[in-house]
């Protein structure tokens, strides 16, 4: 039976775009390729003609998450500097959507664990992004890749704190914590 042309294409896509919620949402060990299939409104068979494992999922979907997020800082330095970009970051709307939001802070400790292609690849992207931020900072900072990292950790371990506390009033001070922790970064150098 043939299928048109693009429809190999628009089903990885397919593929990758559920997958990436679902990573987010429950986790890589907590997502089988069956519900990722079926979500994408594909049989268990069509995945292997696309990726040779789910470490191969987990990688391109990494990746391509990424990629996405770094287009997202961009937009947010260039349109308002480090600034906007922090409080796009620590935002609720953000936090309550974590199958739309940073793979870094959804997947972390998952990806630690995950095998080498896949942290080597992690650790390109994520260089990526940091090397976006120098150029936002004052002039006089002294090691402007430091306090990138720095931002960096801060912004992605308040996330992850927002996220994990029972109540909205304790997680909404945590964000507001972590934007005054990155401001003074910045200022510190």
């Amino acid at each position: 039976m043939r299928y048109e042309k693009g429809r190999k294409d628009a089903s990885r896509s397919r593929i990758m775009e559920v997958a990436a919620e679902r990573f987010r949402d429950d986790g890589i060990a907590g997502s089988g390729l069956a519900k990722i299939m079926s979500d994408a409104g594909l049989t268990n068979g069509a995945f292997y003609p696309h990726f040779q494992s789910k470490a191969a999922l987990v990688r391109e979907t990494v990746a391509s998450a990424l990629e996405d997020q770094s287009e997202q800082i961009r937009e947010a330095l260039a349109s308002g500097g480090l600034a906007t970009a922090i409080e796009t970051y620590l935002s609720a709307a953000h936090r309550d959507n974590p199958g739309k939001g940073c793979a870094s802070s959804a997947l972390l400790p998952e990806i630690a664990r995950e095998p080498v292609e896949t942290r080597q690849l992690y650790t390109e992207r994520l260089l990526t992004l940091v090397r976006q931020v120098p150029a936002y900072l004052p002039p006089q900072t002294s090691d402007p890749d430091s306090v990138a990292f720095g931002i960096f950790a801060t912004l992605i371990g308040t996330l992850q704190l927002a996220r994990a506390v029972e109540g909205t009033e304790l997680s909404d001070r945590i964000l507001v914590a972590g934007k005054d922790a990155a401001r003074t970064l910045i200022q510190s150098r």
